[in-house]
């Protein structure tokens, strides 16, 4: 059973309709990643999903007792204010300290426990919501473009560490991204959306799709070898063909 399923959804912020005719599965252990341009619906997609998006029609199905952790985009906080990485964990959690090392530590910061929020830098930062998002334990990672501002080597070393909590937890990941190069070879499925599914499927096919070139050109070809990790072969013979999708008028 998919953990997640979207069927003929639409969402509308009064009369602009942003997402329409979208069909979407996420399933155990695998990442899937959104990517699309500006404007393209990624972020009311994820919004949906959590619940802070009304659709105006069609389905979304979450596996019964499923559990989410959510990855923002980017969190601002008052740097005058004094908070350590401990106490902004607990906030809306009531977790031990063990509970918050433990997070940390799949996160891949572990000596940040008690060091002021305002002297991190901005991949530590983006690692401390990470573990926050891990500390109860989710069935499904959703990041909305969680390395945004990070350099490539920041957002590569990200995208290994959201591998890495794959393989030790087994969770399933949903991920919106712009850094194609990156997502490539961090994905199981890459679902290109631009209002609607304009294709589908494993990382090096959609690369080719006329669809995904249409929209980004051909110049993630030659950084796509390059980024490649063991797992994703292990998944190709799965997914061999990417789905076209015709717009839905």
């Amino acid at each position: 059973m998919s953990l997640i399923s979207v069927k003929n959804l639409r969402v509308a912020y009064g009369a602009n309709t942003v997402l329409h005719n979208v069909a979407l599965h996420l399933d155990p252990g695998e990442i899937v990643t959104i990517v699309g341009p500006n404007g393209s619906g990624k972020t009311s997609l994820l919004r949906a999903i959590i619940g802070a998006a009304t659709p105006a029609s069609g389905e979304i199905n979450l596996r019964p007792g499923l559990k989410i952790g959510y990855v923002p985009q980017r969190l601002h906080i008052d740097p005058t204010l004094p908070i350590t990485v401990e106490r902004f964990m607990q906030l809306s959690n009531t977790v031990s300290r063990a509970a918050c090392k433990t997070a940390l530590v799949a996160a891949g910061v572990p000596d940040l426990l008690k060091r002021q929020m305002s002297q991190l830098s901005g991949g530590q930062f983006q690692r401390v919501l990470l573990a926050r998002a891990l500390i109860n334990q989710p069935d499904v990672l959703l990041l909305d473009e969680a390395t945004q501002g990070l350099d490539q080597p920041g957002s590569a070393a990200f995208y290994q560490q959201i591998e890495t909590v794959r393989q030790d937890t087994g969770c399933a990941v949903l991920m919106i991204s712009h850094e194609l190069h990156v997502v490539m070879s961090a994905s199981d499925r890459v679902v290109c959306l631009n209002g609607h599914v304009c294709c589908e499927g494993a990382p090096a096919v959609v690369a080719s799709a006329p669809e995904y070139r249409a929209l980004f050109g051909t110049g993630t070809g030659g950084a796509l070898a390059l980024y490649r990790h063991d797992h994703d072969h292990d998944h190709d013979h799965d997914h061999k063909h990417a789905h076209s999708h015709e717009a839905a008028e």
